[in-house]
């Protein structure tokens, strides 16, 4: 009997800071097409999407602090045990947004070693599209991500319905995609760690002290 391929984690991490971002959507549809692509392979996958908006102050108060709160802290564990990640952010004065960068300083520097990471961005016109070359994939060579040759770069005009520029995000969003079910169909799972795995039990714990 050929054992079951296990499930895939896909962590869409989405910096938009409106409550209908493009990034949010552009995230979404890069996450659905990450499933799809990985189904095609025959690796099974599930996404969580982070949306970080409404954890602006939750991000600012642990950057200022250095502790971040449980949900927040939920969010970061969650998204370091993902086997493959999509990160998009929009893009204003040429770069990543200071929401998003939080959120990534605050997973640490070894968090992306060797993950396979997809890159996308959003802005307003496409005189922004070379920030996902210029600052964010430095951002994530220098974390040790393996990320995917296509950058998936949105611009308002590229979400026009059915015309020529949506048929080439379209292509683009497939294309990124694929290149990232590739990436993790070919790693096995990430094992999640529990950090109290091997802490001994409270009974051997109460016995060691009557015999002490």
């Amino acid at each position: 009997m050929t054992a079951r391929p296990a499930s895939r984690r896909i962590a869409v991490v989405s910096g938009g800071l409106s409550e209908t971002s493009a990034t949010r959507r552009l995230a979404d549809r890069l996450g659905e097409a990450t499933v799809a692509a990985l189904a095609a392979r025959g690796v099974a996958a599930e996404v969580t999407t982070f949306d970080l908006r409404p954890r602006a102050h939750d991000i600012t108060n642990a950057m200022l602090t250095g502790f971040a709160g449980r949900s927040l802290q939920a969010d970061l564990d969650a998204v370091l045990a993902a086997d493959g990640v999509v990160a998009a952010s929009p893009v204003y004065s040429g770069a990543y947004t200071g929401l998003f960068k939080g959120f990534v300083d605050l997973l640490g520097q070894a968090a992306f070693d060797g993950t396979p990471v997809l890159l996308a961005a959003t802005a307003g016109t496409a005189r922004h599209s070379l920030a996902l070359e210029h600052a964010m994939r430095p951002l994530f060579s220098y974390l040790r991500a393996l990320t995917v040759p296509t950058g998936v770069f949105a611009a308002s005009e590229d979400w026009g319905g059915d015309g020529e520029a949506a048929g080439a995000l379209s292509g683009r969003i497939e294309r990124a995609a694929g290149e990232l079910a590739d990436l993790v169909a070919s790693r096995d799972p990430k094992r999640v760690v529990d950090e109290y795995e091997n802490a001994p039990a409270f009974t051997d714990l109460l016995g060691s002290l009557r015999t002490s």
